[in-house]
């Protein structure tokens, strides 16, 4: 049975405050939990309606749907809860195609765009300090796992882009032609919030700006959603990179 101060634990890691203070968040459902069961991460307590977790026994509470419930943040909650450990931020690693986000709000923006790094074996996400947390459950639940497989980093997006020598791409509505345009197999690709784009502070670290061509007659459409343009944007550069190979 689930004691007031679980509860009270569970209900408060809705908070970011809370999460970073006590170094934990939690993930629901199923499938999300093996999948982070089976990364690094570290299990602190797992509550279910049914035992068919593999996990130390010490760390299993069985309860009922009634309490799990009271728990859930969903609608309709999925079985079980799990609390995880959030681990050491791991700097970004040199190399390879990386992604950046400037100021990204939306919580499934943000849990889609690490299921396409995920996808699309991008390693690492770059995150401006503004960028809703990826530990928000709502973005965990919307990651489907891939959380547990994507290095998500938190920094001063300006320093970071100074300190690179690698090449920096922009997305703008004025850009070259991402289809006609010279793309290598490393690079970091900024991304920037759903209602205003990139910074000026950021878009003055841009090498190359380049832009999704719209293809419609009717032209009153403002712009993608940052999580479809990410989708369209990691597989024109990894299609490159395959044929390249």
């Amino acid at each position: 049975m689930l004691s007031k101060n679980q509860i009270k634990l569970i209900k408060s890691l809705s908070q970011k405050k809370n999460r970073q203070q006590l170094g934990l968040f939690t993930v629901e459902g199923v499938k999300g939990i093996n999948e982070f069961l089976n990364s690094d991460f570290r299990l602190e307590n797992l509550f279910t309606t049914k035992l068919i977790f593999d996990a130390p026994n010490h760390q299993i509470a069985e309860i009922s749907d009634a309490e799990l419930k009271k728990i859930s943040t969903l609608k309709s909650p999925n079985t079980a809860l799990a609390i995880f450990k959030i681990p050491k931020s791991i700097s970004p690693q040199n190399g390879g195609l990386i992604l950046a986000l400037d100021d990204v709000r939306d919580p499934g923006n943000l849990g889609t765009i690490i299921r396409l790094c995920d996808w699309y074996g991008v390693k690492d996400l770059v995150c401006s300090i503004n960028t809703v947390d990826c530990y928000n459950s709502k973005v965990v639940q919307a990651t489907m796992g891939s959380l547990a497989r994507v290095n998500v980093i938190y920094l001063d997006l300006k320093v970071y882009l100074e300190s690179s020598k690698a090449s920096v791409f922009g997305t703008f509505m004025d850009g070259e032609n991402i289809y006609n345009s010279n793309l290598p197999i490393e690079g970091i690709v900024i991304l920037g919030n759903e209602a205003n784009g990139i910074s000026e502070a950021i878009s003055s670290k841009v090498d190359r700006r380049i832009t999704i061509p719209q293809f419609g007659k009717n032209q009153s459409t403002e712009s993608l959603n940052v999580a479809n343009a990410t989708a369209i944007i990691l597989s024109e550069f990894k299609r490159r990179t395959t044929t390249e190979m």
